[in-house]
């Protein structure tokens, strides 16, 4: 009963150590993965005038995608940097000096990784599909009601139908174009060109239509059925214009593989023929809904051996090594969805792959420290690590 006692304490001292990690590693991949927006959310709001509150929904929308790798990496670094801190205290020499094997300590882990596994798949299943369709609504919303947004200036865009624009400066705030040129070939047959020094937008979101009203400006018509050519200029004019991405949803109505539930990835998968592009990539999305939950185990396996061992190497090096076999993991998983993409590998094996190879690293790793014999190879990594450092000096 006393040792059933002091193990449960332990089991729940461990538990512990492994959250104050894992919310702070949480908060700052998150943070890191969002700053590939910063500058853009900066641009839509000084520079176009889309209101704080739209960008702030719009960036929500987007985090639920992010945490189904940011939940798995998190994981991963809140039981290494706990195992870590209890290596480098001697906490572990202490625990296995007082009778605990390293196998002993693997219940909270285990139950931390089974959190982290439903925080996963709940994004994954639910979180993500959700985000992304929010994302493309409230997006299609921010559009329709400043059609400028989209815009780039000097560059030739061509998000409406059939009409290609190209806007020397856009005025975000007054919604003004200056030095605006248009291809248009909305009428079969004819290419009409107009040039002017001005325009104006004006939108109807309910229609999707939008009108630029262009001033002191010139059209030249082509008509490619009788070689005829018709020019003119004009102080005012009224060009119509419609998002293409905006017709080509009302028109299909499709959503993207990453935008279904598991229910209509079923039905997709059911409704397309197999051994075609569409159903391997089909297949790969559902089984990849799956597989990165379960990395919470596989990354969180090997982190135990290797927050153990890094005791013998700088405090720092943990970090470095955890966020080096994520990195691992990641690339794996990546070139597994290519490799079954093209057909080398059954898509099961390309997305499950990954977890297996740093599930089955983790468990020799363990197994060896369990045996206080660690392999060679994470003796040799600081020294892998510091070699380019060495070779600059040179």
């Amino acid at each position: 009963m006393t040792f059933m006692k002091i193990n449960s304490i332990i089991n729940r001292y461990v538990f512990r150590e492994m959250m104050p990690p894992f919310f702070i590693s949480l908060v700052l991949f998150t943070f890191l993965f969002l700053m590939a927006e910063i500058l853009d959310v900066t641009d839509l709001v000084v520079n176009h005038g889309v209101s704080v509150s739209s960008v702030f929904f719009l960036l929500l929308c987007s985090i639920p995608s992010l945490l189904v790798f940011v939940f798995p990496m998190s994981t991963m670094m809140g039981v290494l940097l706990a195992f870590l801190r209890m290596s480098n205290d001697n906490e572990i020499i202490a625990m296995k000096g007082g009778g605990f094997s390293l196998y002993r300590l693997l219940p909270p882990v285990f139950v931390f990784c089974f959190i982290g596994f439903l925080a996963t798949a709940f994004m994954s299943i639910y979180g993500s599909p959700w985000g992304r369709l929010s994302f493309k609504a409230l997006l299609l919303e921010t559009a329709t009601s400043n059609i400028h947004v989209g815009l780039k200036e000097r560059t030739f865009n061509d998000s409406f139908q059939d009409v290609m624009l190209y806007v020397s400066k856009i005025d975000g705030r007054e919604k003004t174009l200056t030095d605006v040129f248009i291809e248009d070939r909305q009428t079969s047959g004819i290419v009409s060109t107009v040039v002017a020094p001005k325009g104006k937008f004006l939108s109807d979101p309910e229609s999707s239509q939008f009108q630029l009203t262009l001033f002191n400006g010139m059209i030249n018509n082509v008509n490619q059925k009788d070689n005829t050519v018709h020019f003119l200029s004009f102080d005012t004019y009224d060009f119509n214009l419609k998002l293409a991405q905006v017709l080509s949803a009302k028109k299909h109505g499709r959503k993207s593989r990453k935008e279904m539930s598991l229910a209509e990835l079923r039905q997709s998968l059911d409704e397309t023929g197999k051994n075609t592009p569409r159903y391997k990539a089909m297949l790969m999305e559902y089984h990849k809904r799956f597989s990165i939950p379960v990395a919470c185990f596989v990354l969180g396996l090997i982190a135990v051996p290797l927050g153990i061992q890094s005791r013998l190497t700088k405090r720092s090096f943990g970090m470095v090594l955890g966020l080096f076999f994520f990195l691992i993991y990641y690339i794996l998983l990546s070139a597994g969805w290519v490799v079954s993409e093209s057909g080398i590998c059954p898509p099961v094996i390309g997305i499950w792959g990954p977890n297996l190879v740093i599930g089955a690293v983790g468990l020799y790793l363990l197994i060896c420290n369990a045996k206080e014999r660690p392999p060679r190879i994470i003796s040799l990594l600081p020294r892998i690590f510091t070699w380019p450092s060495f070779v600059w000096r040179q």
